[in-house]
């Protein structure tokens, strides 16, 4: 008896460990399936499935002293950076807790416009001081300065799948500038005949779009520096330009109240000849008295695409339907930009009342 009696407890013992490792495989299969460190904590935390890095669904990052005008992440999706009234810059961790991370400083006006290059290792500003800045993506510094606008610099963009040195600029003095960071000075310089308030450059970098007050979206072809092709249909000034991930189209907004997506493929026509490049049109977003220069972006996987609106909601739609899919509220002011993670289902906004929220979208 003394034998079997001092052998129950410890069978006893080693059953009750399996059960509560079963329970515990369980809840990792469950609810953490191989993840980063933070993204297992924040599950077991919550105790539901989560769709993000983020520490919470929804997160509000406050840090800016003026309107908030625009956001980028980088290309790997582990920073977001945000470009304000107050003439700064402020880089933020994506994930986790969005601590903020540095600050980029040096333009003497509003940061209008910005966009990380293909490799994600420079900022490239467009502020109202008529100059762009780039700057080191990993230490914050100004690297350099493209002076030669001779008006307010209202966008900017980089070559997507070439040479991660090329940028495209967009100015009040009615030009689209060339440049290149390798060398100083620009390389290039498209002379329109009005403001040009957006611009978006080709993924082949041999085509750079334009848009500005007269309504119309320019072609230019980069190597000739002439005019190609224009797509009329918006009537009123276009504020912002965006190619979606597959560089077939062109999403545009504008302050007629419409996101609009052109097909901008070589040969393009509706079977009976005639060319037909606007394809489908987004109604929902509004523009006030304000006039802000309010963005567009492309979902990674390019079936959604969202704008600033303002009416103080971000407005996301499914691109293949046209149909409205989220009405996204919290903002105090007007939504100035929206943008998509590139790598998770979550949407960022900034906003006229200083602030940013990143937030996941629900998948039901």
């Amino acid at each position: 008896l003394p034998p079997d009696t001092g052998n129950e407890p410890s069978l006893k013992r080693q059953r009750h460990e399996e059960s509560n490792n079963e329970d515990n495989t369980n809840q990792v299969a469950l609810y953490a399936p191989p993840l980063e460190d933070d993204d297992a904590f924040d599950d077991q935390n919550n105790n539901n499935i989560r769709t993000s890095s983020l520490a919470e669904p929804t997160m509000k990052l406050s840090g800016h002293k003026g309107s908030v005008y625009c956001l980028a992440y980088d290309p790997h999706g582990e920073v977001l950076c945000s470009g304000s009234f107050d003439s700064t810059c402020l880089l933020w961790k994506a994930g986790g807790k969005c601590d903020n991370l540095n600050v980029l400083s040096g333009h003497k006006n509003a940061i209008l416009d910005l966009c990380f290059t293909n490799d994600s290792e420079k900022i490239i500003t467009a502020s109202a001081d008529y100059n762009l800045g780039v700057y080191d993506s990993n230490t914050g510094e100004r690297m350099k300065r493209f002076m030669g606008h001779t008006g307010i610099v209202n966008a900017v963009d980089v070559c997507r799948e070439g040479s991660a040195s090329l940028v495209v600029s967009g100015s009040d003095d009615c030009t689209s500038r060339l440049w290149d960071t390798r060398v100083r000075g620009e390389v290039g310089c498209l002379e329109d005949t009005y403001q040009i308030t957006a611009v978006a450059y080709a993924h082949d970098g041999n085509v750079v779009y334009t848009g500005g007050i007269d309504n119309t979206i320019t072609a230019w072809d980069a190597r000739t520096m002439r005019k190609s092709m224009g797509m009329k249909g918006h009537t009123d000034t276009i504020t912002c330009l965006a190619l979606n991930p597959k560089g077939t189209h062109l999403l545009s907004n504008s302050m007629d109240g419409t996101l609009r997506t052109w097909d901008i493929r070589p040969f393009v026509d509706d079977g009976a000849g005639i060319k037909k490049r606007h394809d489908k049109t987004f109604a929902g977003g509004t523009h006030n008295s304000e006039k802000g220069l309010l963005n567009c972006a492309w979902s990674a996987d390019g079936t959604m695409v969202t704008g600033g609106s303002a009416d103080r909601v971000v407005h996301v739609w499914d691109e293949p339907s046209a149909e409205e899919l989220y009405l996204l509220p919290g903002h105090g002011g007007c939504v100035n930009s929206a943008i998509f993670h590139p790598k998770e289902n979550v949407v960022a906004s900034a906003s006229s009342d200083k602030s940013i929220f990143v937030g996941e979208l629900s998948q039901s």
